[in-house]
């Protein structure tokens, strides 16, 4: 009677062959099927609603009537004008936005990557533990505190340290203030991932090549920390642009910004068309002007090369 022999190890066995369109393909559901979830978000809640809200600044009409598509470009020119100084106090609040976030943020950040020791998570916590509280209370809570007779203004003109009439809520220092203290973790997070990303043994490096602590910062640290500026540039550029709630809460109808002109459309006058014109307008110049930047600044290749050899 015959017999048949079981193969005893892996080694026994006859090798499995898989064909390479096989493995191609595969792997080509692989990488789709990891992508489909972001695109299916983006889809869903970002360019839907963008396209809605392009064909809204098409129609025409009105809310007792109601709103009809009839390819009304003539709303861009009417929500256009005269309300370019809206746009242009935007940018300028958002500029400053971006240049004290950055201020205050790639200090602390920086001691935080080189000195934290093993503190590092702690400290970083701690930086960005008050924005655990909502957005909306931190506004509310500074304009408490900024009021003309509160815990701090308050007991500084009644000992005559400041006039009676002196005030910083309804200025732009409250306004961009503010905005400064709400952005101030979308500076923080990729300063410090740029900064945690730095070999300590290169400025090592500059010192042997007798750098001081001024050229090794210069020369080394911030070149190699340029993407994580750039990315803290755009992370409060680009929002801060369209904030409204700052100028609602601590400022006054002399310091609104193009947000609070598009609520006040949408929300107060009724006139849906004009309000997504002037969010159509608003996207398309931060889209071009974040090209521009991104264009100047050039990738991050490039960025760390260009400055570490200039």
């Amino acid at each position: 009677m015959a017999t048949t022999t079981v193969p005893r190890t892996q080694a026994d066995l006859p090798p499995i062959r898989h064909s390479a369109w096989g493995i191609t393909a595969r792997r080509r559901l692989a990488a789709y099927g990891l992508i489909t979830p972001g695109v299916a978000w983006l889809m869903l809640f970002f360019l839907i609603p963008v396209l809605i809200m392009a064909m809204t600044s098409l129609k025409s009409g009105g809310v007792l009537e109601g709103y009809r598509f009839t390819w009304a470009w003539s709303n861009f020119p009417t929500a256009w004008a005269g309300k370019g100084h809206y746009f242009v106090r935007s940018l300028m609040y958002a500029f400053l936005t971006a240049a004290g976030t950055m201020t205050l943020a790639y200090p602390a950040t920086y001691w935080i990557a080189f000195y934290g020791g093993r503190w590092k998570s702690t400290l970083l916590f701690l930086l960005l533990l008050p924005y655990f509280v909502s957005f909306m209370i931190r506004t509310v809570m500074w304009k408490f505190i900024l009021a003309d007779i509160g815990p701090v203004l308050g007991p500084l003109k009644d000992w005559h340290m400041l006039p009676s009439g002196f005030r910083i809520l309804a200025t732009p220092f409250a306004v961009v203030g503010g905005l400064i203290y709400n952005y101030l973790p979308y500076s923080a997070l990729p300063l410090y991932v740029a900064l945690e990303r730095i070999d300590p043994a290169m400025i090592e490096a500059a010192k042997d090549l007798f750098a001081n602590r001024t050229q090794a910062f210069l020369r080394v640290v911030l070149p190699l920390s340029l993407p994580g500026l750039f990315a803290a540039t755009l992370l409060t550029f680009v929002p801060a642009t369209g904030d409204y709630v700052e100028a609602e809460v601590l400022g006054s109808q002399n310091t609104y910004m193009i947000g609070n002109l598009i609520q006040d459309e949408f929300l107060k006058r009724g006139r849906y068309p004009i309000a997504s014109a002037l969010s159509i307008v608003l996207m398309l110049g931060m889209v071009v002007l974040t090209s521009i930047y991104a264009r100047f600044l050039g990738t991050e290749d490039e960025v760390v090369a260009a400055a570490v050899t200039a």
